[in-house]
């Protein structure tokens, strides 16, 4: 078969490193998903490549800044790609409509949007035979993110969440030390960024979305991916307020969002674990590293701690003025002794190709969904108890109460 077509959703800082008419700030200075498509289009594992946004008179800019820091970088990588809607058109919220519309069945889409748009834009493309990667949180809603499993299996359609950490090779061997150490017992995680990005994300931090949502959902996802025998039951938040306001956030956007999270074991109800998953956007601006990030894992037989910020990796540089701890496990940049683009080996990109290795066994009949979720990716099936967790922590912040998460012959509710 010939190798599928992709259409990215979404043209800000994690698909293009264009953020607010220049490079980002961050470390994703080039991006993450273009590249990533980029090159694996340089590869043969995807075809035509399309981008969609909500403003086309951004494009020209955004082909610019592609060119200059990532073709003229790599080898004259090829960074041409369709464009939704068109270069004239200064807004037009609807264009993914179109966009997805001028794909074929078992091509595929990658959202990297708002977490309130996850939903319709999935829905449609899933509707149209379309497979579909989406950034975490998979939806806001427990409910959502149950009718897009139940529509993906309607249309045989992949739905992929791209929670890349389960790819990081620390979190990926901890995930299978785990399995040796008995019964879960405590977990504890700490993820943040920098108070910058909140001008990245001024447009839906507060308003549409949290901290917990955008962050929290990393350690989430790699504590549920860590003790499959075990079910959360409930879900305590807290907040801390003050500095995002202070930065032009809406009235009562937080800083910092905290977790307490009760887990069970399936079968043995009288054994229980705590989970306790904090994040925040409110970190010095100076502190060394993008994100901090790291958890400790204790079990009845042992236990296990990872620090993902700083990695035994430092530079020191005068037009830094700091040390700063980098990360090219997740992207690296740096290209290869041919001059090319020498990145596969990333978490970050790696967490790419699975999904598009998964459409393509898929599409060519090698692989049903089933088989996939048994493989243990994030699938939207692997990953409903992230999803039930995240929203029972902003119902718990919003009523001031211990939210329940029940679940039953695979449905489940919060109460």
């Amino acid at each position: 078969m010939a190798p599928i077509n992709v259409l990215m959703v979404g043209t800000g800082e994690y698909t293009t490193g264009f953020v607010a008419g220049g490079m980002s700030g961050s470390d994703k200075k080039v991006g993450v998903v273009g590249l990533t498509l980029f090159d694996l289009r340089r590869r043969g594992k995807v075809g035509k490549l399309s981008m969609v946004g909500t403003s086309g008179t951004k494009f020209p800019a955004i082909r610019e800044h592609l060119h200059k820091n990532i073709s003229s970088v790599y080898n004259n990588l090829d960074v041409s790609f369709t464009s939704f809607p068109p270069d004239s058109t200064a807004r037009d919220p609807d264009a993914y409509l179109s966009a997805i519309d001028a794909l074929s069945r078992g091509d595929a889409i990658t959202i990297f949007t708002p977490d309130t748009t996850h939903y319709p834009i999935a829905l449609y493309a899933i509707r149209r035979g379309i497979h579909v990667l989406i950034t975490k949180p998979a939806t806001k809603l427990l409910s959502h993110h149950q009718h897009l499993l139940a529509e993906s299996r309607a249309h045989n359609v992949f739905v992929f969440i791209e929670h890349h950490k389960r790819f990081d090779p620390a979190y990926s061997d901890a995930k299978a030390k785990a399995k040796d150490l008995g019964d879960f017992n405590y977990f504890y995680s700490y993820m943040s960024q920098p108070k910058f990005q909140l001008e990245t994300f001024k447009a839906w931090a507060g308003k549409d979305s949290d901290i917990s949502y955008y962050l929290n959902s990393h350690h989430v996802d790699i504590c549920e991916s860590m003790v499959p025998g075990y079910q959360p039951v409930k879900v305590t938040a807290n907040g801390s307020r003050g500095t995002a306001e202070a930065l032009g956030c809406v009235k009562g956007t937080e800083d910092t969002i905290s977790l307490l999270v009760s887990w069970q074991k399936k079968g043995e109800p009288e054994k229980v674990a705590t989970g306790v998953y904090t994040a925040s956007w409110t970190a010095p601006q100076k502190a060394g590293v993008h994100s901090n990030q790291y958890f400790h894992y204790m079990a009845a037989n042992g236990e296990i701690r990872i620090d993902q910020a700083k990695r035994g990796y430092d530079v020191a540089a005068d037009s830094a003025g700091q040390i700063m701890w980098y990360n090219p496990f997740y992207m690296k940049y740096a290209p290869d002794e041919e001059g090319n683009f020498n990145g596969q080996t990333g978490y970050g990109y790696i967490s790419f190709e699975k999904f598009i290795d998964s459409v393509t066994a898929l599409n060519e009949g090698r692989v049903s969904l089933d088989q996939l979720d048994q493989r243990g990716l994030p699938t939207i099936k692997n990953t409903i108890g992230t999803t039930a967790i995240l929203e029972a922590g902003r119902q718990s912040l919003d009523e001031s109460r211990t939210v329940e998460i029940l679940e039953k012959e695979g449905v489940w509710e919060l109460r």
